[in-house]
Formats: C-alpha cells, sequence, structure tokens
C-alpha cells in the first residue's frame, strides 16, 4: 500500500495536466484540419487545406518576421539580467533594494505594464516630456504610430518586464556557487572580471542555456504587450495575435489552430536546434 501513495498524490496533477493541456492540444490538432468556425456543431475535414493555405498566402506567415524584434530584445535582456546578477552578487550598497527594482516589474500585471507604457510613449507623455527636459525634444516621435520605430518601443517595454525573471534566475544560480572559489581566486590575485569570466559564467551555463530557449520561444510567441499597446497596428501584429483574430474576429477557427500548429512545431524546432549547438553540459564547481 505505501508503494502506490506517491502515484495516489500524482494522480490528480496528472489528472489536471491531461485534462487542461493534453486533451485540449489534441482537439486542436483535429480542428487544424477542418473548416470549423467556432460555432457551427459539424466540423468538415479539409486535409492539410488549412496549412497549405498558411505557406501560401505570405501575410499569414510573414507576420514571423515581427518576431525578430523581440528575439533581439531577448538577448538584450539576458545580456543586462547577467550583468546585474553579476555586479549584486557581490558586496553592494543597497543591493537588495537594486534586487527590488529590477524584479518588481515582473510582478506587475501585464494589462497594467501596457497601459503604463501606453502613456509612457503616447505623443507628450512620460518619454517625450524627459526627452525634452534634457534637450533632446527634437527626438521625440510617433513612438507606437510609425510602423519603423514600434516595434523597438514593444521589444524594449517587453525588455523592461521580463528582465527581473532573468535577473532572478541567474543570481540564484551564481549564489549556489561555492564561496571558497571566489576566496581561491581572490588569493591568486583574480579580478572582478576573471572571476566572472572562469567562475560564474561556467558555473551558470546551464542557467543560462534555460534562460535563452525561454527567451526565443516567448519571443516567437508573444502576444500581451503589443496586443494591449497597440492591438496589431502599424506593422507590429505577431503571429499570435493574427492567430487570435482569425478565430476570434474572422471565426475561422480551423485555420487558427493550424496556425497554433505550426507555431508549436517552430518552437519545438528553434529549442531542439539550440540544444544541438549548445548541448547541456553538467558543471561540476567543487
Amino acid at each position: 500500500m505505501r508503494r502506490l501513495t506517491p502515484y495516489a498524490f500524482l494522480s490528480v496533477p496528472l489528472l489536471f495536466l491531461i485534462v487542461f493541456t493534453y486533451i485540449p492540444v489534441a482537439n486542436m490538432f483535429w480542428y487544424s484540419v477542418t473548416d470549423w468556425d467556432g460555432l457551427s456543431p459539424t466540423k468538415e475535414f479539409v486535409g492539410p487545406a488549412n496549412y497549405v493555405e498558411i505557406f501560401t498566402r505570405p501575410e499569414l506567415f510573414g507576420v514571423l518576421k515581427v518576431s525578430l524584434y523581440y528575439v533581439a530584445g531577448s538577448v538584450v535582456q539576458i545580456l543586462l539580467a547577467l550583468y546585474f546578477a553579476a555586479v549584486l552578487s557581490f558586496s553592494t550598497w543597497f543591493r537588495n533594494v537594486y534586487k527590488g527594482f529590477i524584479f518588481f516589474p515582473y510582478l506587475i500585471n501585464g494589462v497594467a505594464i501596457g497601459m503604463i507604457f501606453l502613456f509612457f510613449f503616447q505623443p507628450g507623455g512620460t518619454l517625450d516630456s524627459a526627452l525634452g527636459a534634457v534637450g533632446l525634444g527634437g527626438a521625440s516621435q510617433q513612438w507606437l504610430g510609425d510602423p519603423a520605430v514600434v516595434n523597438y518601443s514593444l521589444a524594449g517595454t517587453s525588455v523592461w518586464r521580463y528582465l527581473g525573471l532573468n535577473f532572478v534566475l541567474f543570481l540564484g544560480a551564481i549564489q549556489s556557487i561555492p564561496p571558497h572559489l571566489y576566496e581561491a581566486a581572490e588569493l591568486d590575485g583574480a579580478g572582478r572580471w576573471a572571476q566572472f569570466r572562469w567562475i560564474i559564467l561556467p558555473g551558470i551555463r546551464p542557467v543560462v542555456g534555460l534562460s535563452f530557449i525561454l527567451a526565443i520561444s516567448g519571443s516567437l510567441s508573444v502576444f500581451e504587450i503589443p496586443f494591449i499597446m497597440t492591438g496589431g497596428a502599424n506593422e507590429s501584429e505577431t503571429f499570435v495575435i493574427q492567430t487570435v483574430n482569425m478565430a476570434f474576429k474572422y471565426y475561422k477557427f480551423g485555420l487558427a489552430s493550424a496556425m497554433a500548429v505550426v507555431l508549436l512545431v517552430i518552437i519545438l524546432i528553434v529549442t531542439w536546434l539550440q540544444r544541438r549547438i549548445a548541448p547541456e553540459e553538467k558543471v561540476t564547481l567543487s
């Protein structure tokens, strides 16, 4: 009986996982080969027609290029998080205050962040006022209205919001490194940069790899911030926004499901490639 106890505890979360994850995913695959409109009780099987439409209509698949802005932003975000985590892992004045400032944006609801930055980027708003105060008023422009600038603004907002998550992951990994390694490095005359290069970076390499995987998959499936701030206007529409519009605006659930399947496959392929290019290594620090 005691052997069955762990399985009894696992049965409930496993049931939730099956009901709320695996069954909906299976339904998504089924919907993707139908022409269901989301309302009709019948679903006509159309085979791969929805997938053919995705790859033959440039406006459907082409919006993935918007994700490149968020991929670039993710790289900047990880580098900043790594820098702050490394600096604040050492003795620094008010470092707990700085930790709170960096992590706090991640705790804010995404809708609230979208509304905050709507006022921040609006003409004559916070950003324009700040630029004018330092004599750079000529740099003001339509931050969310200009197609050449809007995706930089949205990606910057995303960097600000998710910086704290990577920061905490890196900080926790750095603090798990044995302290005597730093002491030995200092006795050998190693400075902060040498300690970062030869102790910190190798020690947290698995966490950095995980952060890159999460960042890339998140960049490909970004939705919340651009949907709230622009609704996909001015060439800021992402693949997920287009998928949602296809389902709930144009009532093409079959095509929207096929788009979701394509995005899932792309994320899996990118993750696999990342693992192949930078395989996970066991790190031993002693």
